[in-house]
């Protein structure tokens, strides 16, 4: 989706950032993320965003493993800032919002603060290629994406617009993919921390053979 903002670099986004943790949720660059937005903290963030102008919010998953407090969880180290590039008001108090993904970002620290919402010091500059679009797309095996996806479609008895996908750049295709899995917190996280666009496409299609695999031998349901 276009946006208004041109982002060129680390030194076009802000060095402290919202962030939203939200298990299961995976942004990438140039994705779309719907959300429901009800959490009066939540929709303080949203207003907040859109009065200092940069209308940027961070998507982070919060690290069950490491976390004592369900309320304020530990943070996975890496996240995606997104603009929000769509609202709008319910009328009965949420915000149905879309964010578009723009990089990655690393947490340097948690800023101590007196709003509800968490922020956090973060640093963009080890994701500096995600500002360049579709790069190192060429080297995803689409062909063998295309083959996992069929054999995934045909599993779970769903079906697609094969033409849309057909017609989709590599980077569209393998991110939005990886957004729209099934998969837990773990292997969203793995995607989202993929070096590179043919290492993210190679763990979906590592992820969704063994989740086929179960599933062919044991009869369990697909991974959730």
């Amino acid at each position: 989706m276009p946006i208004n903002a041109d982002y060129r670099g680390p030194g076009d986004l802000p060095e402290v950032i919202p962030v939203f943790p939200l298990p299961g949720a995976l942004l990438l660059p140039r994705g779309q993320m719907p959300l429901n937005i009800f959490e009066q903290r939540y929709l303080s963030m949203v207003d907040d965003a859109f009065r200092d102008g940069h209308r940027l919010i961070g998507m982070i998953q919060p690290d069950a493993a490491h976390s004592r407090s369900e309320e304020r969880p530990v943070l996975f180290s890496i996240g995606c800032v997104g603009r929000i590039t769509q609202l709008a008001e319910t009328g009965d108090g949420r915000y149905i919002l879309e964010l578009t993904g723009v990089c990655r970002f690393r947490v340097v620290e948690e800023m101590t603060v007196l709003t509800a919402y968490r922020q956090c010091k973060v640093d963009y500059f080890p994701f500096i290629d995600d500002f360049t679009a579709r790069k190192g797309e060429d080297a995803v095996d689409r062909e063998a994406l295309l083959a996992v996806l069929s054999d995934f479609l045909k599993a779970n008895n769903l079906s697609v617009d094969w033409e849309g996908i057909e017609n989709a750049p590599n980077e569209a295709l393998v991110n939005a993919l990886a957004m729209m899995s099934p998969y837990g917190p773990a292997e969203k996280q793995a995607m989202l921390e993929a070096p590179d666009l043919k290492t993210r496409a190679e763990i979906l299609i590592a992820i969704t053979e063994i989740d086929l695999a179960k599933k062919r031998t044991s009869g369990d349901p697909p991974l959730q």
